[in-house]
């Protein structure tokens, strides 16, 4: 059974990143070729080698990545080392707590690049904003470091094809970080579909109800102390400063963020995807929602209904948004519902499902059971050090796919119309005035610039 699962995993790998190694021969970055420090040769390395980690961002989710590696510390011999944000206004008193509750101290460094030249530090925990995602792993591969990348691993569909040609140019472990992946309770719910539990499985639905007040408008305000306001711009265009961004709401602003589809939503377009057992993106993809109760300064939709079409595979995935009271559908307000011929079967939060069967919706089999980010983090340790992307749960690709079909329904809503899009060069057709094709993308801010040639 390992060497079946092990056999599918390196078959879903080598067909999504096919274009990406070819494209990986090419040598150079910018003006010129980074080397790759030998901290982690290609061979295996010894149960007594210490994997030493950086976290970038620790304002919210990164708080949880210091907690989810300092719980393995001495099972996987792994350890924080340092702790990166631009804001040295959180920097400085995480570090003093990390000290008191640890009994250690941990580097600190405002600038994340001084902490990629450091040679000591084997990879990279990244929980900083969307559109720092792709550029930093993509920065971290070429100085030999392993990435653990928040989802949703990029701000835009090019950036996902660009990550993928680092991790395999530089034999990089890139982990995304969707942790039902790692869930014994959704990996069993996934091989019941793939069984044939509720039989054809021809449509997946997302969810993702959550309560998202009004925020307001601050307008714009004085830089506060101890923010590098430039460097937490980064590739995106710098506005003048607001408390409308700095430090969680930059979620519902295009320029940095991509609403909640592009924010929890990953997590149910990942596993939409996994259920369905597509590996490529959809042919027609169409969006629609807005803004129905709050005048704030959200750029993003509130309320979003989106549908892709995989016509050749008979398949359909429909992803909703809703942002205040709103009913549960089958107990889930966060999670997934994948419907057969047979049944249907729903997927509740991170850590559990439940199946009905036939006509009169008899229950069939369920499963609850928790501690899946541990467990994905653990992954992501035997993958470094096996140096063998077969062996993760949620490879680089995942991270492209998963992404980039949140980004279609945002630029189907953005654009007001409905697109149509070649899954293989991953450009939309019929798109004479390029509009489409030019959101595929987005001009990056120097020196904070994607690389053509990674």
């Amino acid at each position: 059974m390992r060497k079946v699962k092990l056999e599918s995993r390196r078959s879903f790998i080598k067909t999504t990143a096919k274009g990406a190694v070819m494209a990986a021969v090419a040598p150079g970055i910018l003006k010129e070729e980074i080397p790759v420090p030998e901290i982690f040769p290609q061979q295996a390395k010894g149960a007594n080698e210490r994997i030493r980690i950086a976290v970038l961002g620790i304002n919210g989710r990164g708080k949880n990545h210091i907690e989810e590696i300092m719980k393995l510390s001495k099972t996987a011999n792994v350890e924080v080392a340092a702790l990166c944000d631009p804001d040295m206004a959180l920097l400085t008193p995480l570090a003093a707590d990390f000290e008191k509750r640890y009994g250690r101290k941990v580097v600190i460094e405002q600038d994340f690049r001084k902490t990629y030249e450091d040679k000591t530090i084997h990879a990279v925990a990244l929980a900083t904003p969307n559109h720092w995602h792709a550029l930093q792993t993509i920065w971290a591969c070429q100085a030999g470091k392993d990435v653990y990348v928040e989802k949703p691993a990029t701000h835009n569909i090019y950036e996902g094809k660009k990550m993928i040609e680092a991790a395999y140019k530089y034999n990089r472990i890139v982990q995304h970080g969707v942790q039902l992946r790692s869930s014994p309770a959704i990996r069993e719910a996934v091989k019941h579909l793939e069984d044939g539990l509720i039989g054809r499985v021809y449509m997946a639905r997302g969810l993702v109800f959550r309560w998202r007040a009004d925020i307001g408008d601050k307008g714009i305000s004085p830089l506060p102390a101890g923010l590098n306001y430039d460097l937490w711009c980064g590739p995106a265009p710098m506005r003048p400063f607001t408390r409308n961004l700095v430090h969680y709401n930059w979620h519902w602003h295009w320029n940095y963020g991509n609403g909640d589809v592009g924010n929890q939503g990953i997590h149910e377009t990942d596993l939409c995807m996994w259920g369905l057992g597509v590996n490529s993106l959809p042919e027609r993809i169409t969006s629609m929602g807005g803004k129905f109760l709050w005048d704030d300064c959200k750029e993003v939709p509130e309320v979003q209904s989106s549908i892709y079409h995989y016509p050749k595979e008979k398949k359909i995935i429909q992803f909703e948004v809703r942002h205040w009271c709103t009913n549960l559908e089958d107990g889930a307000g966060v999670g997934n519902i994948f419907y057969g011929d047979k049944g249907y079967l729903v997927v509740n939060g991170y850590n559990s499902y439940e199946s009905f069967l036939g006509e009169k919706r008899e229950k069939g089999p369920s499963r609850k059971e928790g501690g899946e980010l541990t467990l994905h983090f653990q992954n992501w340790f035997d993958a470094i050090r096996a140096r063998d992307m077969s062996l993760q749960n949620g490879p680089v690709q995942t991270g492209h796919l998963s992404s980039a079909l949140a980004h279609l329904g945002n630029i189907s809503f953005r654009l007001g119309r409905q697109l149509t899009f070649d899954p293989v060069a991953e450009r939309f057709y019929g798109d004479a005035e390029n509009e489409a094709n030019a959101m595929l993308s987005r001009e990056y801010r120097a020196p904070y610039v994607l690389p053509e040639v990674v």
